[in-house]
């Protein structure tokens, strides 16, 4: 219900044959465009906001361009990059010209393929923001394309770390700094290089023999240290280095492929099993702290560049963010659903018969389809016992069995997002009026007043859709109860890894613990909370922990599941309204490939979290709080 902005995707090949062998086994130039085409389409789900795409050229002769981007802005942005890039090779009658011309001047036709969608998480837009980044070098090697999925957490360092080498940053952005950074580890790697041969070569060929002995590896180690946060970080140099850095705690995904003919990289591992018609055993994930690396002649690597770290992959990616059509994903969002049962059945008295299950359309259906699963498996038991008991009193007819088997559950679509209706030319009550209309529901599925409605989403982390919109939506079909069902816990603190969950007040676990602390006279312990963050931040980074766990220690999840729906419900819904979270533990049990789980728990992995959630609620506190 809720849409969350959230990591980019990526998504780099790197051809390993000369490029008119693609041309005569699949009959065209664009080979890898088509490909490049594909990857970005299957992960557009992970960035809508804009799309970028960059190419290198590995063998052209001095005077002919060998570094090509073409970036844009919207929902259509990679519609509206490959149509331009379409247009360009077109004016160049490719048809019309040999396969020398092609290979050293054709624009987009290259060795080297990268491609971004991006969701911003720093409130930042425009094309300057849009990846991949570029940095020109009239020396081939020292050009430096660039594109990721991260968020990083110490900005602030970086950028004072940057100023203190003597560089001017024209810009106060993780990217640029990144780039500074990359480019400055790469120049002094060049200059390094070129000392080592000034004496012994010949000028005209050195730069050849750079690009040869150039080691991205050490540029990598020379940097990546210094970052704190969640990341894929992916470059390629001007003649044709590329890599592909995951940071140390394995929070963001990367997956890559290699054959004879091409390398590719991906946040999804589906996406290259069906651009590439790829085996899942054949398709590996880059281990946290490592790097792929393939050098100029196309020969790879997988090397370590940072010390091991406690794995923490997000887990929000395996409940909400990643394609759900990975063999190993389903499953994880089947359990999710499943493991909502016991909570549902004890909340609806195992009163099937007046109950209705649904939910709101499209990323929770395969928790739907699990929690059908596990009610499915408690009607049966159900059932079971109620023959056993017949049989028992010799009260088994066939008009009473024919009866018990008859029971089943109520399944129905009552929800249909049938438009995307336009509410920015109405404001406050006139734009919620509008959005509660997003939904159409299904008339004539639910007996008035005496039935309870249950759906499922995955995610209930801000609320406000569910306030303006969907409660009132279901509450037109007249149910007696709804219940909510969120297939992920609470969302109890910020997001500094990559997903927009930045401010303490966003969350409304959040602001139900302080509702309930303020009713029960408990603010002391809001200002005490406050007292301890101020404390912490005095403190270096490493040295802090998160004060904030302290706001939620007197209550259960149950507690503050009551107090969410209560201040969700809109004024004038007829049907009482519950909202059920799932307990931590049996996430985790479920999530085990991803524990990362920091916006349930608030246990970061990394510093620069804990410092920033205590300057989250100290912000928090110092501009919303109101205590009395």
């Amino acid at each position: 219900m809720e849409q969350l902005k959230h990591e980019c995707g990526v998504a780099m090949i790197r051809l390993r044959k000369p490029l008119r062998y693609y041309k005569e086994k699949y009959g065209t130039y664009s080979y890898a465009l088509n490909l490049l085409y594909l990857m970005m389409e299957k992960q557009h789900n992970r960035g809508q906001e804009a799309a970028g795409v960059g190419v290198v050229k590995i063998n052209t002769s001095p005077g002919n361009e060998y570094i090509f981007r073409e970036r844009a802005l919207g929902t259509n942005a990679i519609t509206e990059i490959f149509a331009n890039i379409g247009k360009q090779l077109d004016d160049y009658h490719l048809s019309q010209m040999s396969d020398e011309e092609i290979e050293q001047t054709a624009p987009f036709i290259g060795n080297v393929y990268m491609g971004h969608l991006r969701y911003s998480t720093t409130g930042k837009s425009g094309i300057s923001f849009v990846h991949p980044f570029l940095r020109r070098n009239n020396w081939r090697s020292r050009n430096l394309l660039l594109c990721g999925n991260f968020n990083l957490t110490n900005v602030d360092q970086l950028f004072d770390k940057i100023i203190g080498q003597g560089q001017h940053p024209r810009m106060y952005s993780d990217t640029f700094l990144l780039l500074e950074q990359l480019g400055f580890a790469l120049d002094h790697e060049c200059h390094k290089v070129f000392r080592s041969l000034k004496e012994t070569t010949p000028t005209y060929k050195i730069e050849a023999e750079i690009e040869r002995l150039i080691n991205p590896a050490d540029i990598l180690k020379a940097t990546a240290p210094d970052w704190d946060g969640g990341f894929v970080i992916c470059g390629a140099t001007g003649s044709g280095d590329i890599f592909a850095l995951r940071d140390s705690n394995g929070i963001r995904p990367a997956f890559y492929y290699a054959d004879e003919e091409i390398i590719v990289v991906a946040s999804e591992r589906p996406v290259i099993q069906t651009v590439l018609n790829a085996r899942y055993s054949d398709i590996k994930i880059l281990p946290p702290g490592n790097a792929l690396i393939v050098g100029q002649s196309g020969a790879f690597e997988v090397k370590e560049i940072l010390p091991p770290a406690q794995y923490t992959h997000c887990s929000f990616e395996r409940i909400y963010f990643s394609r759900g059509s990975d063999r190993d994903i389903y499953p994880e969002r089947k359990q999710l659903g499943r493991n909502l049962v016991p909570k549902l059945t004890k909340a609806i008295g195992n009163d099937f018969k007046n109950t209705v299950f649904s939910f709101i359309p499209n990323t929770a259906e395969v928790a739907f389809i699990g929690l059908i699963e596990g009610l499915t498996q408690q009607l049966e038991a159900t059932k079971c016992r109620k023959i056993l008991h017949l049989k028992d009193t010799d009260n088994l007819t066939p008009e009473k069995l024919e009866q018990v088997m008859s029971e089943k559950l109520r399944i129905e679509k009552v929800a249909i997002k049938d438009i995307k209706l336009r509410t920015f030319i109405a404001e406050g009550a006139a734009r919620n009026d509008l959005a509660a209309h997003v939904y159409d529901v299904t008339y004539g599925c639910i007996q008035n007043d005496k039935d309870t409605l249950v759906v499922i989403d995955d995610s209930i982390v801000r609320g406000t859709t569910l306030q303006q919109s969907i409660i009132k939506m279901l509450d037109r079909l007249h149910p007696r109860r709804i219940i909510i069902l969120s297939s992920s816990p609470q969302v109890r603190y910020p997001d500094y890894y990559g997903i927009d969950m930045s401010r303490m007040n966003e969350f409304i676990a959040f602001r139900a613990a302080i509702e309930l602390l303020k009713e029960q006279d408990k603010e002391d312990e809001i200002r005490s909370v406050y007292d301890n963050c101020l404390k912490e931040l005095a403190k270096p980074a490493i040295e802090q922990k998160n004060c904030v766990k302290s706001i939620y220690e007197h209550f259960s999840t149950d507690e503050i599941s009551k107090k969410i729906a209560e201040m969700l419900t809109p004024l004038g819904t007829h049907a009482s309204v519950e909202i059920i979270y799932p307990e931590i533990e049996p996430t985790r049990e479920t999530l085990k490939s991803a524990p990362g789980d920091w916006y349930f728990s608030g246990d970061y992995p990394t510093p620069g979290g804990n410092r920033l959630v205590n300057r989250a609620f100290v912000n928090y506190f110092e501009g919303n709080c109101n205590l009395r």
